[in-house]
């Protein structure tokens, strides 16, 4: 019997998606009877659209696209099942060092925000209103991607930066030190699955197969090092990293609790994400979690 192919839409490259990449590497998806075609998306954006229109039937990235979508059209078909990075993985990098962070402290340095996708404004937004400190005081930089702010924050060009890995260990090598970790604003629903409604309603079991094999992957990343991680992936999906940036970067993920032990996700996750969306004007629209999350999907054993 042939495997299912299912052309899987990658938003952009990671390393907070390392669950994706050993599922493949290790042949986790293989596994469960599965043929991976994964496609990078040719921009964040356009990602959901993608799927609605048929040239990509399943899309790993933030929940934030299916709630924009939904908030535009309440009849949008796009739903979102298994959650695999459970916690925000973005960094705030500074030019000298701070450990008695505090959002206060974001008043006045010239700051570079990562506009390549909505979410890390919105839920950093969000972050600065919950602590009293109006967002319109942030001395934003003009809107620029993580690579772009990296190469003028090295320059000496930006105070602080909000990026993702690999973008942090980039800096912290080239004397950044590391201000604040998203992550301990706790869960949030920060990357799922998603697809169609009804491509989840004819491809039942290959999408439960999905799942089975990245709850594989969420507990070999558990049971495994870092070392053992990095030399699974590193060289196919991230080569121009060295084997100690990787596991550094590995390390500090899962000591932040990033990934989930499995991939059932929790309302409570997808309400806090929700509300920072709400919060900066991204929706408009209290959409509930039961429209746009396959709930008995994205448990594992589910159907």
């Amino acid at each position: 019997m042939e495997n299912k192919q299912i052309t899987l839409y990658e938003n952009l490259r990671a390393c907070s998606y390392t669950p994706f990449y050993l599922a493949q590497t290790l042949g986790f998806f293989e596994e469960e009877g599965l043929d991976i075609n994964l496609q990078l998306s040719p921009s964040p954006p356009e990602t959901a659209q993608g799927l609605i229109d048929g040239r990509a039937d399943v899309s790993f990235g933030g929940p934030m696209r299916v709630l924009m979508h939904h908030n535009a059209d309440e009849d949008c078909p796009l739903i979102c099942f298994g959650q695999v990075v459970a916690r925000d993985p973005f960094i705030l990098v500074g030019q000298t060092p701070n450990t008695t962070f505090c959002f206060q402290d974001l008043i006045g340095p010239k700051i570079g925000i990562a506009t390549d996708v909505p979410t890390p404004w919105m839920t950093l937004q969000d972050d600065l209103s919950r602590a009293g400190v109006e967002p319109n005081l942030i001395n934003k930089s003009a809107d620029r991607t993580m690579q772009e702010n990296t190469i003028l924050f090295k320059k000496g060009e930006l105070d602080i930066v909000q990026v993702f890995e690999p973008y942090a260990q980039e800096l912290l090598e080239s004397g950044g030190h590391i201000w604040h970790s998203f992550s301990t604003r706790g869960d949030i629903a920060f990357t799922t699955f998603y697809a169609t409604r009804s491509f989840l309603d004819s491809n039942r079991f290959a999408c439960r197969s999905l799942i089975n094999a990245i709850n594989k992957s969420l507990t070999k990343i558990h049971q495994s090092s870092a070392k053992e991680i990095s030399d699974a992936i590193r060289p196919f999906y991230f080569p121009c990293l060295t084997t100690n940036s990787y596991e550094n970067i590995i390390n500090r993920y899962k000591e932040s609790k990033l990934w989930p032990k499995t991939t059932a996700l929790p309302a409570a996750s997808f309400v806090r994400l929700k509300a920072a969306l709400l919060s900066g004007g991204l929706i408009q629209k209290d959409i509930p979690y039961e429209r746009i999350v396959d709930r008995e999907l994205s448990e594992p054993g589910g159907k």
